[in-house]
């Protein structure tokens, strides 16, 4: 638990309120907050116990009592306010993705790696204790070497055209919608688990609602039933992504937004040549292991589970942990490392931020080309994280 670190949060929708009540819960200070107006802020402040509220984003990543600023704005302010941030001497912590493409992404990686600070993105799924099980028996090689690599992320709050968020407009979300914000988070545990880097890939996206009718401003997967002017969107609502890896591996993904009664689906298979196992965000309690001869439940019991798995196991068995959980063991983790400058064992950084901005970027030349697109992975490779 952090003893003295004191943060301000920049964005105050649905996910800031997430970062807002893990910092609580890790003993920091939650100096301030900053909203889309001055007004937004103080009644976010209100509702999220912060001390104070800012008049902008951009006093709030410059305020001289905050070690942590939490950056929770859509997209296109991310580069901008972070690099503030860092040349404030801030450490950072940034919604993915980092960027609105890679080249942002690369800069902003690169201006964090040198600057000593602390720079994390919340890949928050890779702190289920289940999943951290299943990484821990592919690095000691009880599921033999990797062959196949497959799963869905599968979500229904913008199936209709009526639906609406600032996400769907390319200038605040980016030329990717879908991909970006759910595949990003497929991806990363693709890799984090297996240890391959995906290295070619062929890419179709689907634009269902080629036309979405505008709504007010309101909280991520909530129905918008927009009543204002029709515009047309020019960003995914799905992608289908075959590829290769480095490791010789090979596998697929669906990610959708558009998937009716689908809420959160992320599920995640890695076949070994010795045994299968199988990651369900939604039914996070279990790990399914399959071999020929049988198929075994994996309970998230901390008695018998890896040691990398119990760390992150912090109810006894039969009380479920969540989502909300592997978010507030995140951000313990970054102020941790803020405290000790040693960051944990698997702390997604900055260098993973751009590893999912550079897959987003071959996802949509893929598409756009129609053909199979190579990903490089030199970039990341030589920056520290």
């Amino acid at each position: 638990m952090s003893r003295g670190v004191r943060v301000a949060i920049a964005g105050t929708g649905f996910i800031g309120g997430v970062h807002a009540r893990s910092a609580r819960l890790a003993g920091a200070a939650l100096v301030g907050v900053a909203a889309s107006s001055p007004e937004s802020a103080r009644r976010a402040a209100a509702a999220l116990g912060a001390e104070r509220a800012f008049d902008s984003a951009d006093q709030l990543v410059a305020a001289d009592d905050v070690d942590v600023v939490h950056i929770c704005t859509p997209n296109h302010l991310h580069v901008p306010l972070a690099e503030a941030a860092l040349a404030a001497g801030k450490h950072v912590i940034l919604e993915k993705p980092i960027a609105m493409d890679a080249d942002g992404a690369q800069a902003i990686t690169e201006l964090a790696a040198g600057s000593g600070k602390i720079a994390a993105v919340p890949f928050v799924y890779r702190y289920y204790p289940t999943l951290r099980e299943a990484r821990e028996r592919v690095r000691a090689g009880t599921t033999g070497a990797v062959h196949l690599i497959h799963g869905t992320y599968l979500q229904d709050w913008l199936l209709k055209p009526t639906d609406d968020n600032w996400r769907v407009e390319q200038g605040l979300g980016g030329a990717s919608r879908a991909f970006a914000d759910i595949g990003s988070h497929w991806c990363d545990l693709a890799e984090f688990v297996t240890g391959h880097r995906i290295t070619r890939l062929c890419a179709r996206l689907k634009t269902a609602n080629a036309e979405r009718v505008k709504s007010d401003a309101h909280a991520a997967f909530s129905t918008a039933n927009g009543t204002g002017a029709t515009r047309a969107v020019g960003t995914e609502d799905a992608a289908v992504v075959q590829f290769e890896t480095d490791q010789g591996a090979v596998g697929s993904t669906i990610i959708s937004q558009i998937s009716a009664g689908r809420k959160n689906r992320l599920w995640l298979e890695v076949d070994g040549a010795e045994e299968a196992v199988q990651f369900a965000q939604e039914e996070p309690e279990a790990l399914w292991v399959g071999r020929r001869e049988q198929v075994t439940i994996v309970k998230r019991d901390p008695e018998h589970l890896s040691a990398a798995a119990q760390r992150y196991a912090v109810l006894p068995a039969g009380h479920p942990q969540g989502y909300a959980d592997c978010f507030d063991a995140f951000v313990a983790e970054v102020y941790e490392a803020v405290e000790t400058g040693t960051p944990a064992d698997g702390l997604p950084q900055f260098a993973d931020g751009l590893r999912a901005a550079r897959l987003t970027d071959a996802v949509l030349r893929s598409a756009r080309e129609d053909r199979w697109v190579d990903v490089s992975i030199e970039e990341t490779a030589r920056v520290p994280g």
